[in-house]
């Protein structure tokens, strides 16, 4: 059967926003620190993959302020608007709040968060997102019972549909799923790194309590920042700076050699095969895209027409790696 997702609006007599089975992920779109994406060839590249997109039915995109400096939704913005109206209306946008101590005016809840939740949307171009997330579990002084009033603020005031949070732990998502229910409002989703690179989530139990609460498990960098996509190897390792996953290529040649071989059997790439993998465990991969191709090769693993079997998913987990958390911003 496939598997199907979709987004808990904040306010559960709004109901559920159905959506497809893998999101656009947009950290690389105007980005010069990480991607090196920021040139008038890569804007164009863009252009393509977001034909894909439309043809495709991938219409979930996830971006957040820290993209780009902002870039990455400005860009969003002028696809959006460039598109036909069927594409346009079907449009799923999330963004986030960065929960950063400066401007200081990040720290006063609900008001920061809201100010910035607005400084978003004008550069979506929308009055509302469907989905407002903290980016990650670095409170400083506030409490999750206070941006939780921010998160519910930002309900109030219709800037978003659902709210959710980014690398939280299993307590954290738990304690501000509680905080929300105490404003008549639930949380729908947590957005953590999981890749056969970082089975963490499912092995730690983060996934089973998705599961059990009806939040959305959405896993960034599901190819490793590109050291599953079959491009790189130990002779030919990813650029440097890629932090997330940064494991030697040679230690990750059986895994690859595996990924080539299930890849093989289903006719695609190991990308997809990389993707449809998370798929398959219960959680939506936020696959990056910076032009057609690549947004093809990710429609392939959101497909229904091929799954991965039993065996072969075993035989991946068995080369897989289940990586670590930090204090400073990774703790789901």
């Amino acid at each position: 059967m496939a598997t199907r997702f979709t987004l808990k609006c904040a306010r559960e007599s709004s109901g559920l926003i159905p959506l497809p089975n893998l999101c656009i992920g947009t950290w690389a779109w105007g980005d010069s620190k990480t991607w090196n994406n920021d040139s008038s060839a890569a804007r164009q590249d863009l252009d393509g993959a977001w034909a894909c997109m439309q043809k495709q039915g991938l219409n979930f995109v996830d971006t957040a302020e820290f993209y780009g400096s902002g870039e990455s939704e400005r860009i969003i913005r002028s696809l959006r608007d460039a598109s036909p109206p069927e594409f346009k209306s079907s449009l799923v946008i999330a963004s986030k709040f960065l929960p950063i101590p400066w401007p200081l005016s990040r720290l006063m809840m609900p008001s920061g968060m809201v100010k910035f939740c607005r400084e978003s949307l004008e550069r979506l171009g929308l009055e509302t997102m469907d989905l407002y997330q903290i980016h990650g579990p670095v409170h400083f002084v506030n409490s999750i019972d206070s941006m939780a009033s921010g998160l519910a603020q930002c309900v109030e005031e219709g800037l978003t549909k659902a709210v959710g949070v980014s690398n939280y732990s299993r307590d954290e998502m738990i304690k501000m799923d509680e905080a929300l229910k105490k404003r008549g409002m639930r949380l729908a989703s947590n957005q953590v790194e999981f890749s056969l690179l970082r089975t963490l989530p499912s092995t730690g139990g983060l996934l089973e309590e998705c599961k059990k609460r009806g939040i959305l498990m959405m896993a960034y960098s599901p190819l490793g920042m590109g050291r599953l996509s079959g491009k790189y190897t130990a002779e030919n390792p990813p650029p440097s700076g890629r932090r997330f996953s940064n494991y030697p290529m040679e230690q990750l040649t059986p895994l690859l050699d595996t990924l080539h071989k299930v890849a093989g059997a289903h006719g695609v790439k190991p990308s997809a095969v990389a993707l449809k993998w998370v798929i398959q465990k219960g959680a939506i991969p936020l696959g990056g895209v910076k032009n057609a191709k690549q947004a093809e090769e990710n429609a392939h693993a959101a497909s229904d027409e091929w799954s991965i079997s039993d065996e072969e998913m075993a035989e991946l987990e068995k080369h897989s790696i289940v990586g670590t958390t930090s204090i400073q911003w990774q703790h789901g």
